[in-house]
């Protein structure tokens, strides 16, 4: 019986018929690849993008934008003229438009802003019979006007207002009130220097100027508790200096005072009068009318301050 034909799984080798043992042929070597030569001519581009890395040429191109902008900004300043220059003259219209258009305080406003702080209402207190059981109740005997000369406490006011208490109140700007005791008088100047018990934090005491350069005509300030409703502002001018004045008993009479016509009434008594910046030139201490009565005419006097800060044992200016 006839066997069938064993083939193998290789493919035949077309060339060498079908003999299963023949070995297969090798592949014909190929030639090696060639590189194509780089053309003669390359661009400018080319050689330097072959000779920097890519982040160099990042930076080269910033560096080129950049300069561009600077060119565009400074050309389009150039197209520009510059500001008209600012003159005196345009100023001055700045300032007076300003004027016009503020409305600004005046001096006197100024003057009491600055010396309110150290303005303080003297009360002397005593006991008096309130005429029902004969018994005796603490009231207000007199009521006057201090100004804190010393941050510590120290304060001038007329010593006809504490002459005779059992004790005195002082009540500041800020409503603080607390008791003082005497620790200085000047009998010739009508004087009294205070000590408070207690003082504000923020204790401001009062800028003292010299009287030397005053003349009449200037204009002051009176700032005190006129029967007792204040603290009150009256602005005037100085009348004249060096003036006399003797009490209406005739016990005392007072030399080298400041006569003014701000308002002044009973109770303005130890007060200051200031100038327009506010500074402290002298003490009220009396009023003059000739009918005798307790009010005010257009007359009133005040001690210098350096009569006054001597009673304080302070230096003259």
């Amino acid at each position: 019986m006839r066997r069938p034909a064993l083939y193998s799984s290789s493919s035949h080798d077309r060339r060498g018929g079908d003999a299963p043992d023949a070995p297969e042929a090798d592949p014909p070597a190929q030639p090696p690849p060639q590189e194509l030569p780089l053309p003669a001519r390359t661009s400018r581009f080319s050689r330097l993008a072959a000779r920097f890395p890519a982040y160099n040429l990042y930076l080269l191109w910033s560096v080129i934008a950049l300069l561009a902008l600077l060119l565009a900004i400074s050309f389009s300043l150039s197209l520009h003229p510059p500001g008209r220059k600012l003159t005196q003259h345009d100023i001055n219209a700045a300032v007076l438009k300003t004027l016009e258009t503020t409305t600004l305080p005046s001096a006197a406003a100024k003057a009491y802003q600055v010396i309110s702080p150290s303005v303080v209402r003297v009360v002397g207190q005593g006991r008096e019979k309130d005429g029902k059981d004969g018994s005796k109740e603490e009231g207000e005997r007199s009521v006057g006007t201090g100004v804190v000369i010393v941050d510590k406490g120290i304060i001038l006011t007329n010593l006809h207002v504490v002459q005779g208490a059992e004790s005195i109140k002082v009540t500041f700007s800020d409503g603080l009130e607390s008791t003082a005791s005497i620790v200085g008088i000047q009998l010739e100047n009508d004087l009294a220097v205070l000590q408070a018990d207690k003082i504000p934090d923020d204790m401001i005491a009062a800028t003292m100027r010299s009287t030397a350069d005053l003349a009449p005509g200037d204009e002051v300030m009176a700032v005190g508790y006129p029967f007792g409703i204040g603290p009150s502002a009256s602005a005037g001018v100085i009348s004249g200096l060096k003036r006399t004045f003797r009490s209406p008993e005739g016990k005392q009479q007072m030399t080298n005072l400041i006569q003014f016509d701000a308002a002044a009434n009973p109770g303005n008594s130890g007060g200051p009068l200031v100038t327009m910046d506010g500074e402290v030139i002298g003490i009220v201490t009396a009023i003059y009318n000739p009918n005798q009565q307790r009010t005010f005419v257009g007359i009133g006097f005040a001690v210098p301050i350096e009569n006054a800060a001597s009673a304080a044992g302070m230096p003259p200016f």
